[in-house]
């Protein structure tokens, strides 16, 4: 509970500086790359706050975007990219 509480204050600052909530940072993400978005958590980094916000894609690929709470731009480019062919499994079939 401590660490939702924590992550609300986090993203209230970011918006109360001028920047991006943490729910419009993933409002831009679904827009922009659409799927389905797994988790979003607010990250802070020195006096910077950048929200990490995880994505399936309509094709199938993980995709982990960092968007800085100051962004006017579209989202850093994607991290990873993972595709599970096999039903979602991590698992080799043999």
């Amino acid at each position: 509970m401590a660490l939702l509480l924590a992550a609300g204050t986090v993203a209230a600052q970011a918006s109360a500086q001028g920047g991006l909530s943490l729910d419009q940072a993933v409002v831009r993400v679904q827009q922009q790359v659409g799927g389905k978005i797994l988790s979003a958590e607010p990250r802070e980094l020195g006096r910077r706050v950048e929200y990490r916000i995880k994505v399936l894609t309509p094709e199938g690929h993980v995709r982990v975007i960092s968007v800085p709470s100051d962004a006017t731009h579209a989202p850093a480019a994607a991290q990873s990219t993972k595709k599970f062919p096999n039903g979602g499994s991590k698992k080799e079939k043999h």
